[in-house]
């Protein structure tokens, strides 16, 4: 079973015992690492049978792919920062460096304002292309929402505040699917081995490290630390009623849009206490 997912540090802690034999699969599992947008587009093709992905390319694929319960991410005061080199007033005209538009960060900002003009670059490529004067602002995710001071960029918008205003939801960012074809049993097979996965780690945070730090765009262990603490949380072991709702809204709002079709398959691996809805 091929496994995709970020470079990320809320990944790889949460991934590390499962491709390292330390927890039960039902299948031997095996990792394929690329930045979110990367896996958002294999995910349009079908390519990999679980994978993570933005939330915002998730509501274009609900008929091929159902979200597990544990591994994703959402939470409160977890949101893309907009940043730029001055204060902005507003996004008419101004050019956006954005990580890609399948990304969640991107849909946020889509349903926040218009009238700005997108420019696409790998996540890590941002703040430098800030910096330079390369685009007027940045809609950064990750790491760089601890780094983006060390650039001399100051805050613009936090999303995250914005939507949870909006709402009253945590934000949701990223989740970890599956192919609905592999039927539901192995799928829930799955997300418990998922689940599995990240209490290994929180039980033996340490032992996650080296393998953290194999791909980590940012090696400062405080760094490290303070994203995962950040993005992996209780939504990470089960998204929740809560969490159910906020995918629910952002899926509302961008289908009000028009930016995503509507669907009326479950976007979660039912809970057991409502486990006899159908994934298909």
């Amino acid at each position: 079973m091929e496994l995709g997912y970020s470079f990320c540090p809320n990944d790889t802690f949460i991934f590390y015992a499962l491709v390292h034999g330390k927890v039960p699969t039902p299948f031997p599992v095996t990792e394929t690492l690329e930045d979110v947008e990367t896996l958002n587009r294999w995910a349009f093709e079908g390519r990999l049978p679980l994978t993570k992905i933005s939330y915002a390319a998730y509501g274009r694929l609900r008929e091929r792919y159902v979200a597990l319960r544990s591994g994703g991410a959402l939470g409160r005061g977890v949101g893309p920062l907009l940043v730029a080199r001055a204060p902005v007033d507003n996004l008419v005209d101004k050019r956006i460096a954005i990580p890609g538009t399948n990304t969640t960060a991107f849909m946020l900002l889509s349903l926040y304002g218009t009238g700005f003009f997108p420019v696409e670059m790998r996540y890590d490529r941002i703040l430098p292309a800030v910096q330079s004067g390369q685009v007027d602002a940045g809609l950064i995710i990750h790491e760089s929402r601890f780094t983006y001071p060390r650039y001399g960029l100051v805050k613009v918008l936090d999303l995250g505040e914005w939507w949870e205003a909006e709402t009253g939801l945590p934000i949701p960012l990223g989740a970890i699917l599956a192919r609905r074809d592999l039927g539901e049993a192995a799928i829930r097979s799955l997300d418990r081995a998922v689940r599995s996965s990240l209490e290994y780690a929180y039980a033996h945070p340490e032992e996650t490290l080296a393998y953290i730090k194999q791909y980590a765009q940012e090696l400062e262990e405080e760094v490290i630390w303070a994203h995962i603490h950040t993005y992996v949380n209780e939504f990470s072991l089960d998204v929740g009623e809560e969490g159910e709702r906020a995918v629910a809204e952002l899926f509302r709002r961008a289908e009000a849009m028009g930016l995503i079709a509507g669907s009326r398959l479950p976007n979660f691996l039912p809970s057991l206490r409502s486990a006899k809805i159908r994934l298909d």
